[in-house]
């Protein structure tokens, strides 16, 4: 792509981002690259404004200027952060309309001067594996920056299990030993519990599994379900094994590195013939507000040494931000 093709292409994307915002939304009011900002907090759910000054390359005035401009339009919130640094995440406010994935293939085409589906989805797919290879715009949030998530509502915490792993539940799949990794405020593991099996929740966060306990406390279920503030990278340190994992949102948040740690650590903690259940972020949702998309490759390949991928489904995960869920990747996937 040479630079003229580049600058028309960046003037089509920018009149499709005016066209995602709905109609008498007050982001109308909001610069595009203040919309810029808006996007960054939605890849990346809990983040720092010096953050987002890095990775969109605005300066860290106009950053706080803007996210304070938001924060009170409803687009995003703010919560207390380590080292003082105020946590930024996702407001209440929904600021993009829906099906803006036909707009971008048509920018694209026009911008690039191509015809037919296939050649964008493949322009698309190589600029989507480069970014990856290249690491663009990915931070794993630390202990501290999930505690300050849990100081409002996270995104990811429904409080309520997911609807695919109840009916995993209701079809008797989840059985044995049970582990709920990355378990946020531990829905899952209550769900496990209340058919009477034992279960430990586990998760980075010592806010969230605070709030867990007290769950468990609440509904009596305080000696059936366990949960400790433990890295789901070292699930060996338990010194435990399980015969079901349930994941529900922590696959998704791991870089190529750290999955492919995760994907041993699980190893070590399931047993021959357990099964890992695994509910991740999927590529078929749009582009636009939730973390890194999952392939099925990706799955796959984290998958290959020491397991067995028994099904991919694409079913709805529920997010706080979006009444209608996002498409998610339900894996199956034994352990040999």
């Amino acid at each position: 792509m040479n630079g003229v093709q580049l600058y028309l292409l960046s003037e089509k994307l920018m009149g499709l981002a005016a066209d995602a915002v709905p109609e008498g939304s007050a982001l109308c009011e909001f610069p595009p690259a203040a919309r810029l900002v808006l996007a960054d907090v939605g890849q990346q759910l809990t983040t720092s404004e010096a953050e987002i000054s890095r990775r969109t390359g605005l300066p860290g005035e106009y950053v706080q200027s803007v996210v304070a401009g938001l924060t009170a339009e409803g687009f995003l919130e703010s919560a207390p952060g380590p080292d003082d640094e105020p946590l930024i995440m996702p407001g209440c406010r929904r600021p993009f309309g829906d099906d803006t994935e036909p707009l971008t293939d048509a920018a694209i085409a026009a911008a690039l001067g191509i015809r037919g589906i296939v050649p964008v989805r493949n322009f698309a797919t190589t600029l989507d594996s480069l970014a990856r290879w290249l690491r663009v715009g990915t931070v794993r949030p630390s202990a501290g920056q999930f505690d300050a998530a849990y100081g409002g509502t996270p995104p990811w915490e429904t409080r309520r299990p997911q609807l695919a792993f109840a009916e995993l539940a209701k079809k008797g799949a989840i059985r044995g030993r049970v582990l709920d990794a990355g378990c946020g405020t531990g829905e899952h593991a209550l769900l496990a519990a209340s058919l009477g099996l034992p279960a430990l929740g586990v998760d980075l966060s010592a806010a969230a599994i605070e709030i867990a306990r007290r769950k468990a406390a609440e509904r009596g279920m305080g000696e059936q379900a366990r949960f400790e503030v433990r890295d789901a990278r070292d699930l060996g340190a338990l010194g435990e094994r399980f015969d079901t994992v349930l994941d529900s949102g922590l696959f998704h948040v791991f870089g190529d590195e750290d999955r492919a740690r995760y994907a041993d650590s699980l190893r070590a903690a399931v047993v021959p013939g357990g099964r890992y259940f695994m509910l991740a972020a999927s590529d078929r949702q749009p582009p636009g507000f939730g973390p890194r998309r999952i392939t099925v490759p990706e799955i796959l390949d984290t998958f290959a040494d020491g397991w067995h991928v028994d099904a991919v489904d694409l079913v709805t995960m529920d997010i706080t931000l979006d009444p209608n869920g996002m498409r998610a990747w339900l894996a199956a996937i034994t352990r040999v």
